[in-house]
């Protein structure tokens, strides 16, 4: 009896050092096939020029939720006045920033600080924004600070 309780704890021990192992060889979650296909996170430092108000209309042009809002304080954190967050019955796999006031070098400041998107420009003077960013599901925010 006393070997068959040995024999048991033997192999419960083996057990548990094979799943420690696993768990320590298998690859991060950043490393996936899924996340592979992700475009790399990298920092943007590009800010709004001091003194200059760039107001920008966010969409969320994808079926992630919360997206719009995370945009909005990414592009707030970076000087941008966002005015106008909410979502679009468009959807998109990219994000692209919209040119509302032909001003092609604000529009590439906030492609700059979303991590790089696609510029177009669509003038429209009824809309009171000077960009409109239409987020895309591909578009992943930074890590930052919490917001309680």
């Amino acid at each position: 009896m006393k070997r068959r309780a040995a024999a048991a704890a033997v192999l419960l021990a083996l057990v548990l050092a094979g799943a420690g192992v696993y768990l320590l060889r298998r690859p991060a979650p950043a490393a996936t096939a899924n996340a592979a296909a992700l475009p790399p996170r990298v920092p943007s430092t590009a800010r709004a020029p001091g003194g200059v108000r760039i107001r920008v209309e966010v969409l969320n042009a994808s079926t992630v939720r919360g997206l719009a809002r995370r945009a909005t304080m990414h592009l707030r954190d970076r000087g941008f006045d966002v005015v106008e967050a909410g979502g679009t019955s468009e959807r998109r796999d990219s994000t692209v920033i919209l040119d509302r006031s032909s001003h092609p070098d604000w529009a590439a400041l906030a492609a700059k600080a979303m991590g790089g998107a696609r510029i177009e420009s669509r003038p429209d003077s009824l809309r009171d924004v000077d960009l409109t960013v239409l987020v895309g599901a591909t578009w992943r925010p930074p890590p930052e600070p919490f917001y309680p």
